[in-house]
């Protein structure tokens, strides 16, 4: 299990490895039989020029994960493989997969925070937490994260109701997603997104699973609900179609790596 950690360990202990960050793009290590890794030490450091490890991220048993940013336009190195996270899924490993995806947004973090956003004042680390905090009048920051509900909505002629968003360049359908409004509970944001997005009324609503979603900072909740009254009506805004489908009529569905595809995944073996 890997454990966040927030104080730099004694870097003679255990192995240390390090993603570098350029822009939204991760740097890696490819490896002979196709696949990448995190990068060693003296891998990083002779990319940097200096010595890695900017940002400590956690352990992962004996091996420490470290970020450090480059200038944004870094674009091709030997040996290594300059991805955006989608790009680098199945490359990595899904441990390493998700350790690149907290230091993307961790980075990200730290240079949106640079500054108090209440004087303008210059933000410091602090060092025993994950926080910036001000150094003029104490405000503290801590990084922030965008809760979004994803759902599955099954009828009990044994489809589910998947849509097309109007900002996929390919025919795919997929789950209904949103973000949570303040004040809201998940529950209320499925039902009120649903109803937004596609015109139907749902209930029955179950929790199924989560995943962290590092584009940039969101962390997806997954959720299966029971169709209860209402004909599809997409808003033509974020969705543009929608449809019932069966297990044997799919249309292109999103890849392993999403909570969505788990969520049709999973309902496709209950039909089956």
């Amino acid at each position: 299990m890997f454990q966040p950690l927030h104080a730099s360990p004694d870097r003679a202990i255990g192995e240390h490895r390090h993603i570098l960050v350029t822009g939204s793009r991760v740097i890696v290590r490819v490896e002979a039989s196709g696949s990448a890794r995190a990068l060693a030490d003296p891998e990083a450091g002779a990319i940097l020029g200096r010595e890695p490890g900017d940002l400590i991220l956690g352990r992962l048993g004996n091996v420490h994960y470290w970020a450090s940013r480059l200038p944004d336009d870094q674009s091709s190195l030997d040996g290594h493989r300059v991805g955006d996270l989608r790009s680098l899924h199945g490359a990595l490993s899904d441990e390493e997969w998700n350790i690149a995806g907290r230091a993307t947004q961790m980075l990200e973090w730290q240079r949106d925070h640079q500054f108090c956003g209440r004087c303008g004042t210059a933000n410091e680390a602090v060092l025993d937490t994950r926080a910036m905090r001000c150094t003029a009048d104490g405000t503290t920051v801590f990084p922030r994260l965008s809760p979004a509900v994803i759902v599955l909505i099954e009828r009990s002629d044994g489809r589910c109701l998947l849509g097309r968003n109007r900002g996929w360049d390919v025919p795919m359908y997929s789950t209904l997603a949103g973000f949570v409004e303040p004040g809201e509970t998940l529950e209320d944001t499925v039902r009120r997104e649903v109803f937004e997005e596609v015109g139907v009324r749902v209930d029955g609503i179950r929790y199924f699973g989560s995943q962290p979603w590092p584009f940039p900072n969101s962390l997806m909740l997954g959720f299966v609900a029971e169709w209860v009254e209402g004909d599809i009506a997409v808003d033509g805004e974020e969705v543009i179609d929608a449809q019932w489908f069966g297990p044997a009529d799919l249309p292109m569905i999103p890849p392993p790596m999403s909570i969505a595809r788990k969520l049709i995944d999973d309902w496709l073996e209950r039909q089956t």
